[in-house]
């Protein structure tokens, strides 16, 4: 329009200076975008007039005065106003100037000298430069603006080489560091415009450098960020790079790792470009139909190849793999389990054809995408398929695979989820992909070519250890390890890579887990280490990190195994040097190995005088582990004696053990290591069942040989030698081994410790200095020690007391009540009890500063350790008085040991406080009734102890056994609410706490009921107050018989994979040595099972503690039966079941006055809508009580009469009942009249409307009446007319063979397991409730109690028995006969029915038009997506929900824009519900419904066809219509449609053909289906174009 008149303008007006300055503007304006376009089309005019030679109104002055005028807008308009539009905020009207202006630059520098062109171009060119925090100020542009000007000034420079190249270098610069949003408005447009600007001839040079640029930086910075800029920049450029024969980049390895790349990025977008480079390289591969590459040189790479040869072949390959590519974006496993089978296809192809086709890499991108799914299905079926892959079998794709196998899928498989149990196993199964993972590697590894074999295991091992592990994965994963072939592949580094990934077994909590998985890398090294490479004490450091307790125990199968890989290997070993320097000794054999460590162990330096302190431990447990080892070893081979064999070895030992006593000279360290080896040997010698065996009695006979000299040496030392810092723990040492001497041995001289009693006691009865020495305290520290293990030793010798043990107990008894000058309560009865240990004074502490003041700086531990020996002396001094009636302690002692203990709790450490809740155990119940606050007070304390603990696992759980020891104490247990309130609302309190704190952490729940339980045990004694208890907690029994948390999903793991292990037995050697607490979260409803079952009906008490816990069951029952409704496997259903297995199992112990009460509610229950597995044990209870007390059997029959709401389940309850009539009859009076009954109830719903009523009725007929028949002929006759009913009704079973579903539900309902195989009487036994009925009834497996779980339990009773006396029950499989067909996968064909997005390749990313502004209209651009001409207008639509719809629909049929009232609907959560982002990708516009009629004549001028979807009298059918192409399709509003006034504006009327009642379709639905018949016709059209084509 302005160059029409400015042409009409110039003709009439030849003044062009006049009209000139009439169109600029001021330099200091900000003119309108009119204007500026105005006087861009008046020099356009101007230049076509300089082109004409002819033309007489431009003289060459004007003409002069004219271009130097134009120059000047360029600097002092275009320029200035640019720079300060940068400065400016967002905005249309900066974006609209900044067009125009470029506009008019690019008009300027036509008209003027090229020079001008270059020097606008290098005055523009240095703001390409700014960095992101850099701001435009004066003569400087910002990023933006400077790309629009210069890609307006290019077309005028391309003929200056060096500015070409200084724009191409601030494009790749900006490439690197511009934001994301800049990217495609500032690199691509530069270097669009550039390959816009260039000649054929230079094109290809310039694309080469592009070309190369791109891929030399993804090769140096191979991240995800450089991969996601380089893929915008080809996917750009892709029309460019691939449409000509040079540069081609398919033969350029560093585009194709750009690619793969790409395919495995996390963002979707960036896959998409990837995928879509990949399809266009398919395609141009196909067109060109030549080799790809060209030629292959010697050992280079390959990720692409195309040979015309086998173009189908390729064609088909490359289908596949871009359907399972694009199917994997869908994240659903019902999606992709169906194309997964394409992967094996693209497997097979590549193995033909030579293998040299398809690179292994493609593969792994496909993997990769599935690994990085967050949906952990969909990566749990991509691991699982991977473990499949056969064609790892061939050793060049398991080559290609290793270091995929070694780094990303050792980092998937440490996801604990995948190793869920799958559908169908049991519990205590190993998981289904940790059979395949054992396969697998034993596979992969043997198909490896054998060089590489060693690297790539040395790789997997140091994966596993340079992070830590979950316990699960890692414990599979090292037993997959242990699986592999044995082959001597790992040297030195492979066991040090083990003993990395041991440590990080460490760190779990989970003692069995931790313990099996060290079992298995052991059983692992023992197969792969080379033991020519290693030298023995590489080996015996190794096994130093096998922890005795958990794994590596003396005795067990793993042992042995060690024993005899030793052995075998003996004389193939690694010789060790004799020093650093000297040469390679002869190979020893292992016994002289050991007999020289243990002489280098001994061997130590001078003494010098100083301080020293204890030698690392670790060294002599080392030691003590290879001597066991070597000792085993030995007694193995036959002829050997394993006395006189560890005489000779231990003769170092022994030898400084004889000198302990006599040589007072002997160096301080050697008596320390040569008692540290004799404790480590005695403490490992040791086997897990507890059983001497000739090594251990050799052993312990040559030790006990010099039991003396140790003994007295350790007298000497303990009676006042010890008075350095370092001497408290020696003095440990000494006292550790004087238990085990005590434990090994019944020599140990008893006439040494009254010596060391009177010397301790006197220490401790020294009154204190007033600046205590460190001497002082050392020695107070080892007394109060001394005495500790003195008590410990009596104690567990009770019954040997002689006169010295009772002296020294009362001796005891009166230190501990005389009063201290020193003690902080003067008053105390107790006396010197509450002293403590001072902190000695740093200046006179010890001469040598320098080594004791650090030690002193954890002198608390010191200080604490000492009162804890002081409350193990206290505990062992109750325990005695009990013994000894001549020592009495009286109510004020006690309380003050009560209240001490109260404060020590809150002094100790966690780990030393089972002394002091030993203590209060017997204190605390003395004073119940006299100091009831302060024993609440210490239950309080000792709670809050107890609870804080619960993050830490190892001190935890015997600081809650000491504590529920205490809280709970049968005198605790027997108070009632009137002898002491507020203490039994304490306990009360507790025990609710304990249950609420069992929920979050398994096993909590199982300490206390085991405590409770034992406590309660029913004797013979009908009198038993203790028992008489159980009445007072009923709720913990209670809520013992229905225990079982649902866990979380990764807790159930744990226990699955414990349960697994356990199962393993004695093959995993965790198992023997392992002996925590049975944290099973079955445990505490078993032992709660075990105790009911040893109740004695015949007494009183038992029979009414089974009266009132079936009271509390059925109240639980009747709460969880009031949720409205109750899933399967819930919480709810699960209680409820639980409920009536307790019942099920108690039946036998209820009186006959008490089934009175109990059969109301059984009845009442049986009316309620229950699950499968409840219904089938209420009708079981019901049976049952018929058969032991038929006289009810009246009460029966009126149940049938009752009306509850017409619920079908509860009838068919009763009708199942009557199914197993012949169970009852035979206990029946007057069985006839009965049978009679029977019938006579059944017939009355044989014709009820339900079906499923009408088929138990049917079924219950047909036993009942078989029950008359089997009587006799008289029996049926004396039915007279009603014989002819039950006939016509059994004959309509027989037709019901013929009639489909109803034949099928017939056949299941006869074969049912409770109504078939299942036998009340017989099958009755805690096998069948506890284990097959919840296994045939749909419960989940974690609800199933296997009987080798209650075998364990030694206080279950036999009655009812354990386990089916028949084992019909146990062969039958899950099911009920309402289960639907079962429809099987098609799993083979390679062309299954898979869903596949329709997406056009040509409709993928090209990224043309790379100018675009960044709203939402142009990043659709920036992805490259061509539209349609359909032009959708919903601006009468006003719900969210319908606008969202439409928008998704829109984007993915192609329209060219969505017109809206207004775009803040895309923000409104109900529209971004239905849209998910498809706003993000289709151009919106905006138009209010009042400018609706302004917008459709717009669009009429432009001859679009305005359609309208309205029901109108001269409307047209969908399915007759023809869509021109240039389409507007006008919606109505969702209540009036279309308004009369636009009506006028409608070019045609579709109405949408309609079969049914209803007037009208939804507003969505009827645009989608005008949109779809739109979409097909183009379809239709293009396709019959490209047919007519020759």
């Amino acid at each position: 329009m302005n160059s029409v008149l400015i042409n009409a303008v110039m003709s009439a007006s030849p003044d062009y200076e006049l009209l000139f300055e009439s169109l600029c503007w001021p330099a200091d304006i900000w003119p309108e975008t009119s204007r500026v376009e105005a006087l861009t089309a008046f020099l356009e005019g101007l230049k076509e007039m300089f082109l004409q030679s002819e033309c007489t109104l431009l003289t060459p002055a004007k003409r002069q005065r004219l271009v130097e005028k134009t120059e000047s807008i360029i600097w002092t308009h275009c320029l200035p106003l640019l720079s300060r539009i940068s400065a400016e905020a967002e905005g249309l009207r900066c974006r609209a100037s900044i067009a125009a202006l470029c506009g008019l630059v690019a008009v300027c520098v036509r008209l003027c000298d090229p020079a001008v062109a270059v020097r606008a171009t290098q005055a523009v060119l240095p703001s390409l430069r700014l960095s992101e925090e850099e701001k435009p100020g004066v003569n400087k542009l910002s990023v933006e603006v400077a790309s629009d000007v210069i890609a307006a000034l290019l077309p005028s420079v391309t003929a200056d080489d060096h500015l070409t190249s200084s724009i191409l270098s601030c494009a790749f610069s900006g490439l690197r560091t511009l934001p994301d949003g800049l990217l495609p408005r500032v690199t691509l447009r530069l270097l669009v415009a550039l390959l816009g600007c260039c000649s054929d001839a230079g094109l290809g040079v310039l694309l080469q450098k592009i070309l190369n640029e791109l891929c030399a930086w993804h090769s140096s910075e191979r991240t995800p960020i450089v991969t996601e800029r380089t893929l915008v920049c080809l996917t750009a450029l892709s029309d460019h790079l691939l449409g000509f024969a040079e540069p081609d980049p398919r033969p350029y390895l560093c585009f194709w790792w750009v690619v793969q790349d790409g395919l495995i990025h996390r963002d979707y977008v960036v896959r998409k470009r990837a995928l879509y480079l990949l399809k266009r390289c398919v395609a141009s591969s196909q067109e060109q139909a030549v080799d790809c590459p060209p030629s292959q040189e010697t050992g280079e790479e390959i990720l692409f190849k195309w040979t015309p040869k086998s173009s189908k072949l390729l064609r088909e390959f490359w289908e596949d793999y871009v359907l399972v590519m694009e199917t994997l974006e869908e994240n659903q496993v019902h999606v992709v389990r169906p194309v997964l089978n394409r992967i094996n296809a693209l497997v097979q192809a590549s193995a033909k054809e030579g293998q040299d086709l398809f690179h292994p890499s493609w593969l792994l991108c496909v993997y990769q995408r599935m690994f990085h799914s967050e949906n952990k299905t969909l990566m749990r079926a991509g691991v699982c398929h991977l473990l499949e892959l056969q064609a790892l079998q061939q050793p060049a794709f398991a080559l290609a695979f290793s270091q995929f196998i070694v780094c990303p899928f050792m980092d998937i498989l440490s996801e604990m989820s995948l190793y869920c149990k799958t559908p169908g196993q049991s519990v205590g199964e190993c998981p289904e992909l940790a059979i395949k993972l054992q396969i697998f590697l034993k596979n992969f590894f043997s198909s490896l070519p054998a060089g590489d074999r060693g690297r790539v295991l040395l790789q997997m091992i140091k994966q596993l250890g340079s992070k830590h592990w979950c316990a699960v994965p890692l414990f599979f994963i090292s037993q997959a390890l242990s699986k592999l072939a044995p082959n001597p592949i790992l040297g030195i580094d492979g066991l040090t890579a083990l003993r990395d990934v041991l440590r990080s077994t460490m760190i779990t909590h989970q003692v069995l887990l931790r313990g099996a998985a060290q079992c298995f890398l052991l059983k692992s090294a023992l197969r792969l280490i080379d033991v020519s490479a290693v030298t023995l004490d590489d080996v015996f450091t190794f096994l130093a990190n096998f922890r005795a307790d958990e794994s590596l125990c003396r005795g067990s199968e793993l042992w042995n195994e060690v024993c005899m890989w030793l052995s075998s290997n003996e004389d193939s070993f690694k010789p060790m040097p004799i020093d650093s320097d000297g040469p390679v000794s002869s190979k020893d054999t292992i016994n002289a190995y050991v007999q020289g460590r243990i002489h280098n162990f001994l061997r130590v330096p001078a003494c010098t005088g100083q301080t020293e302190g204890l030698p690392d431990p670790k060294e002599a447990e080392k030691l003590s582990r290879s001597v066991l080892l070597c000792a085993d070893m030995e007694w193995s081979r036959p002829g050997v004696d394993i006395g006189d064999n560890l005489q000779l070895l231990l003769s170092p030992l022994l030898e400084t053990l004889s000198r302990l006593s006599t040589n007072i000279y002997l160096p301080l360290r050697k008596t320390d290591k040569s008692l540290q080896l004799v404790l480590q040997l005695l403490q490992f010698g040791g086997t897990p069942k507890h059983c001497v065996d000739h090594v251990t009695a050799a052993l312990e006979r040559l030790i006990i040989q010099h039991s003396d000299p140790i003994q007295e040496f350790i007298m000497r030392r303990l009676c006042g030698e010890l008075q350095e810092l370092f001497d408290v723990e020696r003095a440990e040492l000494y006292l550790c081994v004087l238990k085990q001497q005590a434990i090994h041995s019944s020599k140990l001289q008893q006439g040494s410790f009254p010596k060391l009693i009177k010397y301790s006691l006197g220490i401790l009865q020294e009154p204190s200095q007033q600046i205590p020495s460190l001497a002082s305290q050392v020695v107070k520290a080892v007394a109060m020690a001394s005495l500790a293990m003195v008590c410990h030793l009596i104690d567990r010798r009770a019954a040997d007391m002689d006169s010295s043990t009772l002296n020294f107990v009362k001796q005891l008894n009166e230190h501990f009540k005389k009063a201290s000058p020193s003690s902080w309560q003067s008053g105390s009865p107790l006396g010197c009890f509450s002293e403590r240990l001072l902190k000695p004074h740093a200046a006179v502490s010890s001469s040598d500063e320098g080594a004791t003041a650090p030690l002193l700086q954890d002198w608390g531990r010191t200080a604490a350790h000492f009162m804890r020996d002081k409350w193990i002396c206290f505990n062992f001094l109750m325990k005695t008085v009990r013994i000894l009636p001549e020592l009495h302690i009286d109510k004020g002692t006690f309380a003050a040991a009560l209240s001490c203990s109260v404060e020590a709790l809150a002094l100790l450490p966690s780990d030393l406080v089972l002394p002091v809740l030993a203590s209060m155990e017997t204190v605390l119940p003395q004073l119940v009734q006299e100091e009831e606050p302060l024993c609440v007070e210490a239950l309080s304390r000792s709670w809050e102890l107890v609870h804080g603990l619960s993050t830490n696992a190892h001190d935890f759980w015997p600081a809650l056994k000491g504590f529920i020891s205490v809280a709970f104490h049968q005198r605790l247990l027997l108070l009632t609410e009137h002898q002491a309130p507020a203490l039994t609302a304490a306990v009360k309190q507790i025990s609710t706490e304990l249950m609420e704190l069992s929920e979050s952490k398994n096993g909590v729940f199982g300490v206390l009921l085991q405590h409770c339980c034992d406590t309660w045990l029913p004797t013979s004694d009908p009198g038993d107050d203790i028992f008489s208890s159980v009445l007072r907690h009923i709720n913990i029994l209670a809520e013992a018989c229905v225990y079982g948390p649902v866990f979380r999903r990764d807790q159930r793991l744990v226990q699955d994979v414990q349960t697994y292990i356990e199962q393993l037995g004695e093959g995993c050697a965790a198992n023997a040595v392992v002996f925590g607490d049975n944290r099973d979260d079955q445990f505490p409803r078993m032992y709660a099972l075990a105790f009911l079952s040893r109740l004695d009906p015949s007494n009183q008490l038992h029979g009414r503690l089974v009266e009132q816990l079936v009271v509390t069951l059925l109240e639980k029952e009747k709460n969880m039966s009031k949720s409205a409704r109750i899933s399967s496997n819930s919480l709810q259903h699960r209680v409820k079941n639980r409920v009536w297995q307790t019942l099920l199992l108690l039946l036998p112990k209820f009186k006959e006055g008490f089934i009175t009460f109990l059969l109301n509610s059984v009845f009442e229950a049986g009316f309620s809508s229950n699950q499968a597995s409840v219904k089938y044990l209420i009708e079981w209870m019901m049976i049952l009580i018929l058969f032991h007390y038929p006289q009810h059997i009246d009460r029966f029959w009126v149940c049938f009469d009752v009306n509850h709401g017409g619920t079908k389940t509860g009838i068919c309850t009763f009708l199942a009942v009557l199914v197993h009539f012949s169970v009852i009859i035979p206990k029946l009076k007057d069985p006839d009249v009965q049978l009679v009954k029977a019938l006579d109830v059944t017939l009355q719903w044989c014709f009820h409307h339900n079906f499923s009523v009408r088929l138990y009725a049917l079924l219950a007929l047909k036993r009942v009446w078989s029950l008359v028949e089997v009587r006799g002929k008289e029996a049926a006759d004396g039915l007279r007319g009603l014989s002819t009913v039950v006939k016509a009704c059994l004959h309509q079973t027989e037709a019901l063979k013929n009639t489909g579903n109803a034949n099928k539900n017939w056949a299941r309902i006869q074969e049912h397991f409770f109504f078939g195989t299942f036998h009340p009487i017989r099958d009755y036994s805690i096998e069948t409730i506890f284990h097959t009925f919840p296994s045939l009834s749909g419960l989940a497996d974690d609800e199933w109690i296997p009987t080798w779980k209650l075998e364990k339990l030694s206080c279950i009773s036999h009655t009812p028995p354990l386990k089916n006396a028949a084992p019909d029950l146990s062969h039958l499989q899950p099911g009920d006969w309402i289960q639907q067909d079962k429809i099987e996968e098609d799993k083979d064909e390679r062309w299954a029915e898979v869903q596949k997005k329709i997406t056009p390749w040509r409709l993928d990313i090209q990224e043309q038009n790379p100018d675009l502004h960044l709203v939402p209209q142009q990043r659709v651009a920036r992805v490259g997506k061509q539209h349609g001409a359909l032009l959708v207008v919903a601006s009468l639509i006003d719900k969210p929900t319908n606008l969202g719809g439409l928008c998704r629909t829109c984007e993915i049929f192609g329209a060219s824009a969505l017109v809206l009232d207004n775009l803040r609907h895309i923000s409104d959560k109900h529209f971004q519900s239905l849209s998910v982002s498809s706003e993000l990708w289709l151009p919106l516009l905006e138009v209010k419904p009042l400018e609706l009629a302004d917008f459709l004549q717009v669009k009429k001028n432009q001859d679009y066809c305005i359609v309208g979807v309205e029901q109108t009298a001269n409307s047209q059918s969908l399915q007759d219509y023809q869509f021109p192409e240039k389409t507007l399709l006008l919606l109505g509003n969702e209540r009036e449609g279309i308004p009369a006034n636009l009506l006028q504006l409608l070019d045609v009327c579709v109405e949408i053909p309609q079969q049914g009642v209803i007037r009208s379709l939804n507003v969505h639905v009827s645009a989608a289906l005008l949109i779809w018949e739109y979409t097909r016709q183009r379809l239709t059209c293009t396709s019959s174009q490209f047919k007519a084509k020759p």
